[in-house]
């Protein structure tokens, strides 16, 4: 057998109940935020269970680094419909998502049931999200940004988010990275080889998927300024948001906080901490859309806002993988894509590193000792590194000792 015929062989197929059960042990499992879930899914899906070999994976990765929306969620779903169609890559998604949702929606329950917005526990989560942050941008920098040019798009991205805090100019800030870095880096090194992705997708469907994916972008904002309904507005917002995030994870929080914060949907502290929250759980970060829909003013139910936001934020990912995924064998061989994505990638550090200062820091650091504890936090994930669960309930513990003291 030749290697052309090696690389064409479809991968083995497999059932969608299968997928949900590997994918939910994964979601109750998958501690530390998207690179570690990335680890997990290779040593699960790679590695044990050998449903995807290592260059196919590796070609996925590559697909969902450059595509909006969750990483590591998307490369779920990919493998998800590589083993078991389109109804394997749904359940997935539920898999992977459903338990660290169901959390949050407690905590958002409480948060708008209970009068819990001094105390010093919540000032803690809001902490411990100035560590996550920091730590996030630490990483990505070192990764994304390790020399001159990309580091001085970072610096300029940072600059331009602070000058002008809207989630436009984020918008903005990610499309110029992307053109420098095509102007700017070798676009001849694209890799020409690998396995080929075969995808049971029909072609009506791709198709589809794309029509909608840019037809909801352009509708939904049309049909929110004729038709006043909080729903559609929720739907709007949450769907722009996963739209247009590149980069995943904690890039989320600068762009949805411009959406839900300004216009009074969330106050500023209960962002924070559930932001802070959203640590502590296994599964995407994304989930923090569940805790915003059903923490939100004015809904008129919490878990029905936290499903219709958590659907929402999701959908572009859905859509996009079932467009993308049958394409991407082709796209991956050109080096201009490749080239632009490093510029974006670059990009998408400065708006972290711009988000760490504001609305983080500015919402969570009010003295010495806030700091201070902020550094420990810090220290325990980046230089132990402890588990991020273990060092949140260490920083809520924290926040409330310090309150206790003042």
């Amino acid at each position: 057998m030749s290697p052309t015929d090696t690389a064409d062989t479809p991968l083995p197929q497999g059932s969608a109940l299968e997928v949900l059960r590997v994918a939910t042990k994964l979601g109750l499992t998958s501690f530390g935020g998207p690179i570690a879930h990335l680890g997990y899914f290779r040593a699960e899906y790679v590695e044990r269970r050998k449903w995807i070999d290592e260059r196919a994976y590796a070609d996925l990765v590559a697909l969902c680094q450059f595509l909006p929306g969750p990483a590591s969620s998307q490369v779920g779903i990919g493998i998800g419909m590589l083993r078991a169609g389109v109804l394997g890559g749904v359940l997935a998604w539920i898999g992977f998502t459903l338990p660290s949702a169901l959390v949050l929606l407690a905590f958002a329950l409480a948060m708008r049931t209970l009068d819990v917005q001094d105390a010093g526990w919540l000032h803690g989560l809001k902490i411990v999200a100035v560590a996550v942050v920091a730590q996030a941008v630490w990483g990505m920098a070192r990764n994304l940004a390790p020399d001159r040019p990309r580091a001085t798009i970072a610096i300029l991205a940072a600059i331009a988010v602070l000058a002008v805090p809207t989630a436009l100019a984020q918008v903005a800030v990610i499309v110029g990275a992307g053109l420098v870095g095509w102007r700017l880096f070798d676009a001849g090194n694209a890799a020409d080889d690998g396995v080929r992705l075969h995808v049971p997708v029909p072609r009506w469907l791709m198709l589809t998927a794309w029509v909608l994916f840019f037809g909801l972008l352009v509708a939904l904002p049309v049909a929110r300024s004729l038709v006043h309904s909080q729903t559609l507005a929720v739907v709007d917002t949450f769907y722009r948001v996963g739209s247009l995030v590149f980069g995943g994870g904690h890039v989320v929080l600068p762009l949805i906080r411009a959406e839900v914060v300004p216009s009074g949907w969330v106050t500023s502290e209960a962002f924070i901490a559930g932001y802070g929250a959203t640590q502590a759980m296994p599964g995407p970060l994304f989930t923090f859309a569940a805790y915003l829909g059903a923490v939100m003013r004015d809904a008129p139910n919490g878990v029905a806002g936290a499903a219709v936001a958590l659907l929402a934020i999701f959908a572009p990912s859905f859509l996009l993988m079932l467009g993308a995924l049958p394409l991407w064998d082709a796209l991956r061989r050109r080096g201009a894509f490749q080239a632009a994505l490093r510029g974006v990638n670059a990009g998408v550090v400065g708006i972290l590193g711009a988000a760490l200062y504001t609305p983080v820091w500015t919402s969570a650091i009010s003295g010495t000792a806030d700091v201070a504890l902020a550094l420990a936090a810090f220290g325990l994930l980046q230089v132990w590194p402890a588990p991020p669960w273990l060092v949140v309930l260490l920083t809520a513990a924290g926040g409330a000792g310090l309150a206790a003291v003042r």
